[in-house]
């Protein structure tokens, strides 16, 4: 069979920029566990790929019975569920459809909208997590090509019958979350090109980063953050046996860099100072990149991500005004913004915020709040992104009403107000700008020349703010 995703770094022009690739970790560990029970895997990916005529190539090259296109569920840009990724995903399907290949897809979008994926010729989707569904598929379509799939849990399938509301397809019973992952295998890294991951990195930042997972999902109610693949709940792997992943990967890839795409690496105090024991007694310590909240870092446990490796820890900041925090069901304050990140700083770790734009009800007074908050704190690193809409969350319920005919972005440059947000797109975006170079002019040597021109800049905008107000324009498509 052939394993396959999605995401074509080729088709995200911010990104190749930044040209930070990563391989497809959750399809080279559905790759592992089919490898595990006797199943023949070949790998297309997508990431480094000139385009999606590569991946034709590849279907002509193989002839494959099964297709199965597992996207990335660790990686945020396809948790995005962009457009034009989405266009990439359905020309694949099509194309081994046409070839007489059974395919399956699992994905964030894919869950989301499954009558997009199954219209296009896919013969089921994967609702969750893919590991245990695709091995059920492909020992069914191995003994059987025409076999009914109607037993298998956590399924979309074509409905033939259409039933007003069914959108063309129907579920079968939901499946169980995977709750043993010290039970899979680690991923198949040798199905990717590791040398060509490793001259991109070079390149372009001089040493290779390589990516991990430690755990699976959120327990915490953000009211914006959509969880269709793994849900609410919080599995983690034992911390020995991510030390020994982070021993095998150094003999296998011997990355310089390791990105802990975890929503929340180390949940606990007590899992995170295991790993800590384990690193310092494998000798494997390897510098990190993680994400976590504020309210996690405690002195102790950034004490030991300290002695473990970290590098750099990306928080969930999102607002400096605690009034949207509340909005959002965030669950944190700006004192423990304020005291994670001097903790964070404290001990040799960069401190870097996610900070969200546009939340429903965010005034001129808030986006000020949070350019204050960035000024007093000096975040390290900042990424400023704007309230996103997606599907199964209760921000999308608030906001669904409002929504045009744009429901996603076309790339992660994108940026669009989806809904009738207080501003304009365009507004964000200087919004945007600007707190980057609050953060940006902290090492500059005329920074207090900077900070005249930064003042002046906020001031420009103030007086246009009124005229940005989207509820002052006339409406029209986003």
């Amino acid at each position: 069979m052939l394993l396959a995703h999605s995401y074509y770094l080729q088709y995200d022009e911010k990104q190749r920029r930044k040209m930070k690739p990563y391989p497809p970790l959750a399809t080279l560990g559905t790759a592992a566990l089919l490898r595990e029970q006797g199943h023949n895997v070949e790998l297309f990916d997508a990431m480094l790929a000139n385009g999606i005529d590569d991946f034709f190539a590849t279907l002509d090259r193989v002839q494959p019975a099964i297709v199965g296109i597992v996207e990335d569920n660790f990686n945020f840009l396809t948790k995005m569920c962009t457009v034009r990724m989405r266009e990439a995903a359905l020309d694949m399907i099509r194309a081994a459809e046409a070839l007489g290949c059974r395919v399956a897809v699992n994905g964030f979008d894919a869950s989301d909208h499954p009558e997009f994926y199954l219209e296009a010729g896919a013969d089921a989707v994967i609702l969750r997590e893919p590991e245990q569904a695709m091995a059920e598929l492909v020992a069914l379509w191995a003994a059987d090509s025409s076999a009914s799939l109607d037993h298998v849990r956590g399924l979309a399938l074509p409905s033939h019958n259409q039933v007003q509301g069914n959108n063309g397809f129907r579920r079968t019973p939901p499946s169980d979350f995977l709750d043993r992952l010290d039970a899979l295998p680690f991923p198949a890294w040798d199905l990717v090109d590791i040398e060509r991951y490793r001259a991109a990195w070079t390149r372009a930042h001089g040493r290779l980063s390589w990516n991990m997972v430690t755990s699976r999902g959120c327990p915490y109610r953000c009211n914006w953050c959509a969880k269709p693949v793994f849900g609410s709940r919080y599995a983690q792997r034992s911390a020995d046996n991510v030390a020994q992943e982070l021993e095998r990967l150094k003999e296998a890839v011997a990355p310089d860099h390791i990105w802990f795409a975890d929503d929340i690496f180390g949940l606990t105090k007590k899992w995170i100072h295991d790993f800590a024991r384990a690193v310092v007694e494998r000798q494997i310590r390897t510098p990190f990149t993680m994400q976590s909240r504020v309210n996690l870092m405690k002195p102790s446990v950034v004490a030991d991500l300290a002695d473990s490796g970290a590098e750099e820890v990306w928080l969930g900041v999102e607002s400096g005004s605690q009034r949207i925090l509340d909005a959002m069901d965030k669950g944190t304050t700006l004192a423990q913004i304020r005291e994670g990140t001097r903790t964070l700083k404290a001990h040799g770790v960069r401190a870097c915020w996610f900070i969200q734009l546009g939340y429903s009800g965010e005034e001129w007074e808030d986006v000020l709040r949070t350019r204050d908050l960035i000024r007093e704190e000096s975040p390290d690193e900042i990424g400023v992104s704007v309230s996103y809409p997606l599907p199964g969350t209760k921000f999308y319920e608030m906001v669904s009403a409002e929504l045009g005919a744009k429901r996603n972005w076309i790339d992660s440059d994108d940026l669009a107000m989806l809904f009738h947000g207080t501003y304009v797109t365009s507004f964000y975006k200087k919004i945007r700008d600007l707190l980057h170079d609050e953060v940006d002019r902290r090492g500059a040597q005329n920074a207090d020349e900077l900070s005249a021109t930064l003042d002046v800049r906020w001031e420009e905008l103030e007086r246009v703010e009124a005229a940005n107000r989207s509820d002052a324009r006339t409406p029209s498509p986003r």
